[in-house]
Formats: structure tokens, C-alpha cells, sequence
């Protein structure tokens, strides 16, 4: 980070008391300050950015004195202040302001903020390219009643002129709100603030609410409860609205919770305070039960987004499917994701058309290389028209969308299989004609007006044609680049240079027109007094004569009356391109999900074995029957052989499964990869088999790994109980469940019981499609009881080194992992193994060995006598000989009793003697395992 800017700072004292009367504004929000070209950040905000950007606290400058008395300041180029913007709103959930003040004046004030769910003034500095579209909601609940609790929110994309409401039933863990979070990919969350000081008095419902976004992942603001009055929702929303119904006609306003939701929204985002936005927005009902829930852990469990810490792009599901060309695309993508379709019609419309793509190589790869390759981001630009930021430039980047229209119908009128013509057409085709006509108009006015022949150098102006002092001025300005392209032959031939490779005649930003040679060949001007230079960059040594400055500084001049003269045509041309907005905004949408459905083709064709097209059964009905199923995102990462396993899930006979095997097995891959097939079906993406036939599952809910949060107070097995709980609440006859362990976190009784009863729960009272890996063998046994419970296990070849009466400890045993998953139960543990292939030390693996066959030995002595009773006996014998045995006790004490003074041994010989006497007590079994102890 060498070239950080210096700190220099006109009036250091009257920054730093300004600085320091600023009121505090908390640890989420980071104050930036503007000085022009470069930015600076001050007091705990200077430390915070040089740990996060610049991974050093070196870098901080003490402000006003040299030692620590000072301000801590630190500075920013333009590049690295962007690269922090990003970094502060996309991963660690921050607040941004950004101060300027007029003039160099200490009259700072903010001009722009920005949070992860808000990035309108920001949009510039990120430069658009966001992974999914930033979405923020408000959320106001009402919990009176003691289970119930309703939930209204509101919610918005910045980047669409739209307001989404809903209001639900909820139950006491949120799992409806949780849901919808992740549906919609919240960024950020507006809630009530709490304003209890002591902990022991905070609201329990509003905690519960904070957990719930923070474990999502999404930024938290707190507003005061009076913004969510609805006093005044129904005129602001009379003013925003494009409806011409009246605000109270329409059928949302009813939703109360929602409406405050609504109200503290559109403060927050500061729509009002733009009358662009006037009668452009619309307001939908958001229906929770169109597409698939998805907890939290599900999210995590099937790696659908990508990760922090993810290495390759692969890993998550996202990045493993995002071959998308354009940002629109991408962002779809990510929404389709977190939204899997329930409807079997509209998921086999989507099968259908990705059926098109994946059988036609020739249109997939045109669509790819040739038409989607060159889309901007409409959405962003559609947006700049409609905030009147846009330029002539983006009219031009409109112009150039449009006159690529009909290539892609062009493609789509060349597909030759019928089968597909229709779908094509329905979803395509129609649609872009449509479009490509509203924008005829657009596009004659843009070859009327624009000088198209000027973007070769990258100007952006009116035709000179149009105006009659344009006329004169481009005559001007075209006899000028003429005498520079003069200078420049002569230059050329004077320093024996070949045009157009090694000397080249540019427009540079910072010195105007001027001439550069590569570095190799710069000697040439260097002590020749007709030459100055300009600069040295990497691409060589700018450099001018005074002729050509001359010219140079008569074509700026000039160029500054051309702009001057054309800004009103500019004006008028611009302000007509912003009326076709939201035709922009509709293509987009056509676009983005041809985008997706083509990427969709892409990855099916481009796998290490091509995905299948999955049948799907009607919701509710049919089975899940996978044939050589994988893993989409394990099978293409480097050196994996992947192993493939066949899948049945029947309601009658296998809808419960339980996964037994060594660690490192296969378990998890198996179950999660189940989940992750079940999702890519209900997107309407083929799947990793060879064959599949599914049913629609209303849910995925997972309950995964050690999600513990000490730093948030809660346990691993606490979290782990949560998770199970959410999923005991919300699971119906139609959800997938996949538990990866479980009561792992207490005694090893206390978690079996637990394990047991959650698995009858789900067996007998949800009757739902579950999948579970444990190590407790002993749940094995559920599949005695239940017809519908299956045991799987992952195989694992063991031979062992050991021979004859070789101490056990000492055997080596060689585990080889098969990856495959087959009927019935492993009865193993294989712990040690792991801790072996590790390299633990050969004593601590010893002691392992023998301390296990010590538990084992003793174990296995308990489960032949009391501990086992209930397996290996009937009950019927169980309570006879307990009722003999006590019999012939109670005649043993009585008689000892009565005997008088009898020596210990007499009193064991008469108890033999009763024993023996007693053929029935002798006859049972359970007796016999008693007297054997």
C-alpha cells in the first residue's frame, strides 16, 4: 500500500474539534470523509478500517500532534476506499456515512449513506456488480396470545420500485420469519428498538426476533417505535403508489402489522424525499407458502451460497451453478435459490426449457458467447434514468441492447425441434418482440441524434448535423485532429518510429492529446529539445511537442463549447430515454431468466456425467427414488473420485432413514446431497443421477455440525436443541428432514434418549421424509418397530494384522473407506482410526484401544444382565422370576430370623438349599442370567 496518501489536513485543530462534537453514533456505522480524490477516516473508525483493509495498525496517523495524543487518522486512495465499501456492507454488515464539505470550508455534512440493505447512494462507488440484490425489510410482530404470535413485514429492492408485504401466523421460535428471511435474501432488517436497560427486562419476543436475523446472517437497525406508526402510511402510500385507486381500497392496507412495517421502510429508505419516485411504485402481497422453506441450518448444510472461507468457487451451490453472463442473471439466480418452486406446472416449465438449452448445443453457446455476453446490468441503468443521473453515455448502452434484439430472435427462430418452439416462444420469443417493438422508437432517436462514429474514441455527443453551431464547432474540431494527426506523421518520421506500433497518438486523462512510445524505444526523445515529456507509465512514456500542445489546448477549449452548446440536446435526448425505463426494467427480467435457464443447460452438459431431467410427482404424492446419486459441488473439485449411491425415500417403507458407519465415511455427503438434488429439482435445474423421479417437498430443514455460539452465551448442545426444536415445530407430512448427528453434546444416555424420542416424534407424529447419521447404534432398533424405518450404513473394509493372543491394543487394524452406502446396520465405531490417520501418538492410541475394550467389556457384561432384560427377555419372564426370587427371599429371612445366631456361612448354604428346592425359579431364564452374575 505504498501509494497511501499523505496525511495533510488545512485546519488540523478545527477537524479535530469538529471531529470530537459529533454525536456517537455506535460500532455499526463508519464515518468516511471526502477530501477529493482521497478519503480518510478518524478516532476508532481509522483503527477498525487499518485492521480490516490494510491488516496493520502501522498505518495509522496521529492527527493534530505526532504522539498518541492526536487523533488516530488513516487515508484511502479511491481503489482502496471502494474495496473497504464493499468489504463493510457485503460481509461485515456496516453502516457507511461519507462527509464532504463546500469548498475545503470546515462545513462538513453527510452526502451519502449507505447499509447492507440500502446501497442507492453507493451504487456508483461498487460499481454494480452485487451477488444477489440487496433486500432489506421491516418486521413489527404482536405476541398476546401465548403460542401464536403474528408477524407483519415489509419489505424492498432498492434497485426495483417495489413494496412487498406479509403478514403470518407465527409460532413461538419465528420458524415462519426465519423462512421468509432467507426467501427473499434479506441484507438487512429494521426492528423496534427495546428499550428496557436491564437485561432480565429486555422483551423475550424481540430477542428471540434478534437471534433468529443474526444467526441469518443479515445486518440488524433498531428504530424507535413510533416510526412504526401508521398515521400517516396510507397518504405517503397514496403519493408513491402507481395504483390510481385510492391508497385505502386497496386489499394490503387491512394488514396492520405490515402497514407499520411499511411506514418505518419508507422513511428508512428516504423515498419520499425524491419525487422521481412519485406514482412509480407497486405494492404486492408476498405468499410464504408459493416456494420451499429453508431454515438457517439448511442454508449452511447445503452450502447454497458462498462462504467466507470457501476456497473454490464450486463449493457453494451458487457458485457451482452461476454461469450467468450478465448481473441480472446472477442475482436471479441467488433468488432462485433461496425460492424453490412448489407448483409441479411451473417447475416442469422451467425443465423444459432448460431441456432446450441442454440438447441444443449450438443455441446454448451462441446465447452464451455472442448475445448474453454483451448485456450490462439493465436494472442499474434503468435505475440511473429513473433517479435523472443517467448520461448520453447510457443512452448509448441502452441503443446498444436494443440493436442486439434481433440477433436473439434471429437465434430462436432457428431452432429447428419443435418440441421446444413453443415453450421458447412462450417464454422468450413473444416476450422480446414485444419489446424489441416498444423500443424501435428509442432506437431511431438515438441514431438521429447520437454521433455514433465518435464512440470509436469513446465521446459520447450529439450529431453535428442537428445543430447548426454544432455544425461549426465539429468543423473546427475535425481541422484540428487533422494538423495533430500531422504533428503526429511528423514526429514519427522524425524519430524514425513505426505508427501504431511503437509511437501511438491518445487521448489521455490527465494530459489531453499527446503522443507515447513503448519503454523500450523512449531513448529516441530523451536530450532533443523538440520533445517534452509528459509522464512514465507502465504502457510507455507519454510525451508532446509545443506545436501539438497548441492544438491540444485550442481542441479542449473547443470541446468544452461542444458539450456546452449540445447539454440541452443532451437533456432533452436523456430525458426521452428515461420514459422507456420501464420497458428497460421488463427486458431485464426476460433476460435474466434466460440467463439463469441457459446456465441451468450449461451445468447439466458440462458435469463430469451430465445431469438427468428429474420426473417429479404431483406435491404430496409419489416417491424419491434417486439411481447413482452425487454430490453436484464434490464430484468437481480436484482430485475427488466421486462415489455414487442409489436413493429411495417411500412413504410405506423407507420414509425415515438412519445412517450408521465410520467417520469420514460418507454419511453427511449422502444426506446433504439428497437435500441439495431435492432443491436443484424444485428450481427446475436437472440433477447429478443417472435417474430420478421426486416428490415436492414443502421444507428443507437441517439440523447439522456443532453450530455453537459461545460468544453469543449459547452452548453447542444448546444450539444443537434449538435447531431440533425449530424443526419439531414447523416439519409437516410434506417436509425433508436431515439431522447430521445429534445429542452428541451431553451424556451419552441423556443424547440417545433424546435422539430416540425425536426420531419416534418425526416417525409417528410428523410422518414426514427424514434422514438421519448418528453414531448411536442402539437407534437402530427403531426399524423393529416401525415398517417405514430403514437401516443404512457406509461400508468400510477392515482387516486386521494382529494375531493369536496379541494383546489387542497392539493390532493394527487397516479401515478402508468404500463411500458406499448399503443395507442394514455397522455395528463399529472407528474413532480411533481417525485419530490414527491423524498420526496421534502411538501411547495415546494404545491407552485409546485399551480404555474402549475395557468400556466394551464391561458394557457388554451390564447388557447380559440388567441393562439388556428388556431385549433379551419377555416380559412374562422378567415379572415371574422377580416374583419368585422375591418369594423365596422373603422364606430365607424368616427362617434366618427365627434360626437364631447363624454364622455367614450358614446362612449362604440355606439360601442354596431354598434355591435349589425351588424347580420353577430354577427353570426360569431371566433367574439364570441373574444367578450367572
Amino acid at each position: 500500500m505504498s501509494s497511501r496518501p499523505e496525511l495533510k489536513v488545512d485546519d488540523e485543530h478545527g477537524f479535530i474539534r469538529f471531529f470530537k462534537s459529533l454525536p456517537h453514533v455506535g460500532d455499526d456505522t463508519v464515518r468516511i470523509f471526502d477530501r477529493n480524490d482521497w478519503y480518510t477516516a478518524h478516532g476508532e473508525d481509522a483503527n477498525f478500517i487499518a485492521r480490516t483493509v490494510y491488516k496493520t495498525t502501522s498505518v495509522v496517523r496521529q492527527l493534530g500532534r505526532s504522539d498518541n495524543s492526536g487523533l488516530p487518522s488513516v487515508t484511502m486512495t479511491v481503489t482502496v476506499f471502494r474495496q473497504f465499501l464493499r468489504e463493510a456492507l457485503f460481509k461485515l454488515g456496516k453502516r457507511v456515512e461519507i462527509w464532504a464539505s463546500n469548498n475545503g470550508r470546515m462545513n462538513w455534512k453527510v452526502i451519502k449513506q449507505a447499509s447492507p440493505g440500502n446501497l442507492q447512494d453507493v451504487e456508483d462507488e461498487l460499481g454494480g456488480q452485487f451477488e444477489s440484490a440487496p433486500v432489506i425489510m421491516a418486521v413489527k410482530i404482536s405476541a398476546k396470545a401465548t403460542e401464536a404470535r403474528t408477524v407483519g413485514v415489509c419489505f424492498a429492492d432498492a434497485s426495483v420500485r417495489e413494496l412487498g408485504v406479509s403478514e403470518f401466523i407465527d409460532n413461538d421460535l419465528y420458524s415462519n420469519f426465519e423462512a421468509m428471511l432467507i426467501q427473499l435474501g434479506v441484507r438487512e432488517c429494521l426492528i423496534q428498538q427495546d428499550k428496557a436497560g436491564l437485561e432480565k427486562e429486555k422483551d423475550p419476543e424481540l430477542t428471540k426476533l434478534r437471534q433468529i436475523i443474526e444467526n441469518c446472517g443479515v445486518a440488524i437497525s433498531e428504530r424507535s417505535t413510533s416510526e412504526f406508526s401508521t398515521k400517516d402510511i396510507e397518504q405517503d402510500l397514496a403519493r408513491l403508489l402507481k395504483d390510481e385507486r385510492s391508497a385505502t381500497m386497496l386489499p394490503q392496507t387491512d394488514l396492520k402489522l405490515a402497514m407499520g412495517s411499511a411506514a418505518v421502510l419508507i422513511k428508512y429508505l428516504g423515498v419520499l424525499h425524491d419525487p422521481s419516485n412519485f406514482g412509480q411504485y407497486q405494492l404486492y402481497q408476498h405468499d410464504l407458502s408459493q416456494f420451499m422453506k429453508l431454515d438457517a441450518a439448511a442454508v449452511k448444510a447445503l452450502n447454497l451460497m458462498p462462504g467466507v472461507k470457501d476456497g473454490a468457487k464450486t463449493m457453494s451451490l451458487y457458485g457451482l451453478l452461476n454461469h450467468c453472463k450478465t448481473p441480472v442473471g446472477s442475482r436471479l439466480l441467488a433468488q432462485w435459490l433461496k425460492q424453490p418452486l412448489m407448483n409441479k406446472a411451473e417447475i416442469e416449465k422451467r425443465q423444459q426449457l432448460v431441456e432446450a438449452f441442454a440438447n441444443d448445443t449450438e443455441l446454448r453457446q451462441t446465447m452464451q458467447e455472442e448475445h448474453l455476453r454483451s448485456i450490462p446490468d439493465l436494472y442499474r441503468l434503468a435505475k440511473r434514468f429513473q433517479r435523472n443521473k443517467a448520461t448520453l453515455e447510457d443512452v448509448v448502452r441502452a441503443y446498444q441492447v436494443i440493436i442486439r434484439l434481433p440477433g436473439f430472435l434471429g437465434t430462436f427462430e432457428g431452432v429447428m425441434d419443435e418440441a421446444y418452439r413453443d415453450p421458447l416462444d412462450e417464454a422468450y420469443t413473444v416476450k422480446l418482440r414485444q419489446l424489441s417493438d416498444s423500443l424501435v422508437k428509442l432506437q431511431e432517436m438515438v441514431e438521429t441524434t447520437v454521433d455514433l462514429d465518435a464512440l470509436d474514441n469513446h465521446e459520447y455527443i450529439i450529431k453535428p448535423e442537428f445543430d447548426e453551431g454544432l455544425r461549426v464547432i465539429r468543423k473546427k474540431l475535425d481541422k484540428l485532429r487533422s494538423d495533430m494527426n500531422a504533428e503526429y506523421s511528423s514526429a514519427a518520421s522524425d524519430l524514425g518510429q513505426e505508427r501504431d506500433k511503437k509511437i501511438f497518438l491518445e487521448n489521455h486523462k490527465v494530459h489531453g492529446w499527446c503522443m507515447r512510445l513503448t519503454r523500450t524505444e523512449a531513448g529516441c526523445i530523451r536530450n532533443n529539445a523538440r520533445y517534452e515529456e509528459c509522464s512514465t507509465q507502465k504502457n510507455g512514456v507519454y510525451f508532446s511537442t509545443k506545436k501539438l500542445q497548441v492544438f491540444r489546448r485550442e481542441f479542449d477549449q473547443l470541446s468544452q463549447n461542444y458539450n456546452r452548446t449540445q447539454s440541452s440536446l443532451v437533456n432533452e435526448v436523456v430525458g426521452v430515454a428515461a420514459s422507456y425505463s420501464p420497458v428497460l426494467e421488463k427486458l431485464a427480467g426476460v433476460l435474466a431468466h434466460l440467463d439463469v435457464i441457459v446456465s441451468f443447460a450449461h451445468c447439466s452438459m458440462h458435469a463430469p456425467i451430465s445431469y438427468v431431467r428429474p420426473k417429479i410427482h404431483p406435491r404430496g404424492e409419489g416417491q424419491t427414488v434417486l439411481k447413482e446419486a452425487r454430490h453436484p459441488c464434490m464430484e468437481v473439485q480436484d482430485d475427488v473420485q466421486f462415489i455414487t449411491n442409489d436413493v429411495e425415500l417411500e412413504r410405506t417403507k423407507s420414509s425415515f432413514l438412519i445412517i450408521t458407519g465410520p467417520n469420514m465415511g460418507g454419511k453427511s455427503t449422502y444426506i446433504r446431497q439428497i437435500g441439495v438434488i431435492a432443491l436443484m429439482a424444485q428450481i427446475g435445474c436437472f440433477v447429478p443421477c443417472t435417474a430420478a423421479e421426486m416428490t415436492i417437498f414443502d421444507s428443507i430443514l437441517a439440523r447439522v455440525g456443532a453450530s455453537d455460539s459461545q460468544l453469543k452465551g449459547v452452548s453447542t448442545f444448546m444450539a444443537e436443541m434449538l435447531e431440533t426444536a425449530n424443526i419439531l415445530k414447523s416439519a409437516t407430512a410434506e417436509s425433508l428432514i436431515i439431522i447430521d448427528e445429534l445429542g452428541r453434546g451431553t451424556s451419552t444416555y441423556d443424547g440417545f434418549g433424546l435422539a430416540w424420542a425425536i426420531s419416534e416424534h418425526i416417525v409417528k407424529e410428523i410422518g414426514c421424509f427424514a434422514m438421519f447419521a448418528t453414531h448411536f447404534h442402539e437407534l437402530t432398533a427403531l426399524a423393529e418397530q416401525y415398517p417405514q424405518v430403514r437401516n443404512l450404513h457406509v461400508t468400510a473394509h477392515i482387516s486386521g494384522t494382529g494375531g493369536g493372543k496379541k494383546d489387542k491394543e497392539d493390532e493394527k487394524r487397516e479401515v478402508t473407506l468404500l463411500y458406499k452406502v448399503e443395507e442394514g446396520i455397522c455395528d463399529q465405531s472407528f474413532g480411533i482410526h481417525v485419530a490414527e490417520l491423524v498420526r496421534f501418538p502411538d501411547k495415546v492410541v494404545r491407552m485409546a484401544k485399551r480404555k474402549a475394550d475395557e468400556l466394551e467389556d464391561f458394557t457388554s457384561k451390564h447388557e447380559a444382565g440388567a441393562g439388556g432384560l428388556g431385549v433379551e427377555y419377555s416380559k412374562k419372564d422378567v415379572e415371574e422370576g422377580s416374583a419368585l426370587l422375591k418369594d423365596v427371599l422373603v422364606r430365607w429371612k424368616d427362617e434366618v430370623r427365627a434360626g437364631g445366631k447363624m454364622s455367614k456361612e450358614e446362612m449362604v448354604a440355606r439360601m442354596k438349599e431354598l434355591v435349589a428346592k425351588d424347580e420353577r425359579l430354577l427353570a426360569n431364564p431371566f433367574f439364570q442370567s441373574v444367578k450367572s452374575l
